[in-house]
């Protein structure tokens, strides 16, 4: 499945309840998904650790749905590798710098 395909599949599956709930619960809700990945990460089978990464995919997607921004386009400063380097592997100097 294609980026697009998942904002399009949550827009139409949770779009009006997304829209109710407003952004300040989605980013909640994203939030609270994430911490759960990072349990099942640190204690959990890896059944469970795919079962947490789809639903913090589905939350993001959902709020990138309400914020109409494309998730394809965001990734997208990293087709080249690095965006700060260009390389792929990244070569840059310190390595503990994100971008």
């Amino acid at each position: 499945m294609h980026l697009s395909e998942l904002q399009d599949l949550m827009e139409k599956t949770y779009g009006l309840r997304d829209n109710e709930r407003g952004l300040a619960a989605t980013v909640a809700w994203l939030t609270e998904e994430l911490g759960e990945l990072a349990q099942a990460v640190r204690k959990g089978s890896q059944e469970e650790q795919l079962h947490e990464l789809g639903d913090v995919l589905a939350w993001l997607a959902s709020l990138a749905v309400q914020l109409d921004l494309s998730l394809e386009e965001a990734v997208s400063r990293y087709v080249g590798g690095c965006p700060r380097c260009n390389s792929v592997p990244c070569d840059c100097p310190n390595l503990s710098i994100r971008t």
